[in-house]
């Protein structure tokens, strides 16, 4: 497994050719050369693509090009990701790649279309938090509650998710091997239908966005127990993270890295990674981005090169641990 990482680390670092005096796309030219396309693989409306929009305006205002932004949608992000690490390898096709794409399932999908190696780190654009919700009927004010009614019902207190091999099944997975209880997993086609259902009372709890469970929190339709970060939520204070509650190495966090095809020069991708993390550092994308439950990244190539790397390692062993396959 190590050699299997460290030869996806060495590609995935493999940018191209050496740091020049600018940045050239295609046929010489500075880079960008003509408009880049910033590949979306979800659907209108989400966090990806709010964060999408949001960097490709404010490259948008560095350049004579312009950035469009596309949504291709489609088998939970596999489609939008596959097309640009097929995409010609100049900078001027690059995409929001979650977590769940880059770092898990390369390790849950055997068939999967494409390689981790496939395609090459920019920066990280931004992290995003989970938080442990439960419907108000639940008799469990804490993490600890809920952890003693799993114990006295094995097997049947049950966690949503937007589908199999997604942050909130893993993180659901973690929980399990954690604090050593046995919760049933229901997937769902998507976060709404999911949120839907727990509202409703039909599934115990779930680890969602934030940004989807805010506002059910907010209007007592959802109790949030804990917090799936390695710090509290600006947004929600007053509730302790799981690491708090007597899991101190847990941690389920969803991330959104900028991602260029494999091969791109290098000095476009050190350009790239520069100037994203610029619009990155602007305060009103900040506040935007925090309303969301979300931090604003940034660092280099290698350092999201890095965090690939570890993240695969510790998913693919609960997905091996728990033997979390997809159908």
């Amino acid at each position: 497994m190590m050699r299997l990482l460290s030869t996806i680390l060495g590609a995935l670092l493999a940018a191209g050719v050496p740091l020049g005096a600018s940045a050239q796309g295609g046929g010489g030219q500075a880079y960008p050369a003509k408009p880049v396309r910033l590949v979306v693989p979800f659907a209108a409306g989400g966090p990806a693509d709010v964060l999408g929009r949001a960097v490709g305006d404010g490259l948008s205002k560095r350049w004579s090009q312009p950035v469009v932004v596309e949504n291709k949608a489609g088998a939970a992000g596999t489609i939008g990701v596959d097309q640009v690490a097929k995409a010609a390898p100049d900078g001027h096709t690059i995409a929001v790649v979650p977590v769940g794409n880059i770092a898990v399932n390369p390790s849950l999908m055997p068939n999967l279309p494409y390689k981790a190696a496939d395609l090459v780190p920019v920066t990280m654009l931004a992290t995003a938090e989970n938080v442990l919700v439960v419907h108000p009927g639940v008799q469990a004010r804490s993490l600890g509650d809920l952890l003693k009614l799993a114990r006295q019902q094995p097997g049947k207190l049950t966690f949503a998710s937007p589908g199999a091999g997604s942050q909130a099944h893993l993180a659901g997975e973690l929980l399990q091997l954690d604090a050593n209880v046995k919760l049933i997993h229901v997937p769902y086609k998507g976060v709404s239908p999911a949120m839907t259902d727990l509202v409703g009372g039909q599934v115990t709890m779930m680890f969602a966005q934030m940004s989807a469970a805010l506002p059910y929190i907010q209007a007592g339709r959802l109790r949030a127990l804990g917090v799936a970060s390695g710090k509290r939520s600006a947004v929600l204070p007053d509730v302790p993270t799981i690491a708090e509650q007597g899991f101190p190495q847990f941690e389920a966090v969803s991330w959104y890295a900028l991602m260029a095809p494999a091969g791109t020069p290098r000095e476009v991708v050190e350009q790239l990674s520069r100037q994203t993390g610029e619009v990155l550092a602007d305060p009103d994308l900040k506040g935007k981005l925090a309303t969301l439950g979300m931090d604003v990244g940034g660092g280099t190539p290698r350092q999201l090169a890095e965090t690939i790397q570890k993240e695969t390692a510790r998913w693919a062993g609960v997905i091996r641990q728990r033997g979390i396959t997809v159908d």
